[in-house]
């Protein structure tokens, strides 16, 4: 029993050092020129879409931005929640978590206009969902980690629902790169041939504005289910 003790609190430590670490900075990140898109503490930088602050819906829960359905149900706005930045060209990294037969997803290059009422009207996503229980997860192009209904993953890297799925999204030039959890799963480049053919084979083929800006702000979707997003860094390039 003597060395019970001990291990406990080197668990305790383990713990407590794991939790500082999001939401931060390493050295090499800073000198690169990373930049952190929430701070861990609350929704800082962020807004709703065509709203001045982040809905209450929104909220910060153990170093995560959760989306809370309850608040919603108690009146609490919904919508997704975009940076107050716009931006070209980077590379974007962040950790998500989804609900049970959940969706969600993170969208780009969203240009905000009261002619557009959702950021999907312009801006197109990396999926996020519960592919083995939300119906989505039945159609290709529809699944985690998916160019959402123009492109299919290359490989299925989802982790099961209830895990963290490390995200990265280059963005250079119009040119697209997609990994989920160190698997490459998307690449092509917006405006190119191969561009056209997804987008004329999409739901989007007669969307006026999808995909048309090249600058503009990232989104976080609030499809009507608990999500929870964290470690969202930048490095503009």
């Amino acid at each position: 029993m003597k060395h019970i003790i001990p291990v406990l609190a080197l668990s305790l430590i383990t713990l407590s050092t794991s939790a500082q670490e999001l939401n931060t900075l390493t050295a090499k990140e800073k000198k690169a020129g990373w930049k952190l898109l929430f701070n861990g503490s609350n929704t800082e930088g962020w807004h709703t879409y065509l709203q001045k602050d982040a809905s209450a819906a929104w909220k910060v829960q153990d170093g995560a931005l959760a989306l809370d359905q309850e608040a919603k149900k108690n009146g609490a706005p919904g919508g997704d929640l975009v940076t107050n930045d716009e931006y070209e060209n980077y590379e974007l990294t962040l950790e998500w978590k989804i609900s049970e037969g959940g969706n969600s997803g993170i969208i780009f290059g969203v240009h905000e206009d009261p002619q557009f009422k959702a950021t999907y009207l312009t801006g197109p996503e990396m999926q996020v969902l519960d592919d083995a229980k939300h119906p989505d997860g039945k159609y290709p192009k529809h699944n985690s980690g998916d160019l959402y209904d123009l492109k299919k993953s290359e490989k299925n890297a989802v982790k099961p629902t209830g895990e963290w799925n490390k995200v990265k999204i280059l963005k250079k030039d119009g040119k697209l790169t997609f990994w989920l959890n160190g698997v490459k799963t998307v690449e092509t480049t917006m405006g190119s041939e191969e561009w056209k053919t997804l987008l004329a084979n999409s739901k989007f083929k007669t969307w006026k504005g999808f995909g048309e800006y090249a600058k503009g702000h990232i989104a976080l979707q609030d499809h009507g289910n608990e999500v929870w997003y964290r470690n969202i860094k930048i490095h503009v390039l």
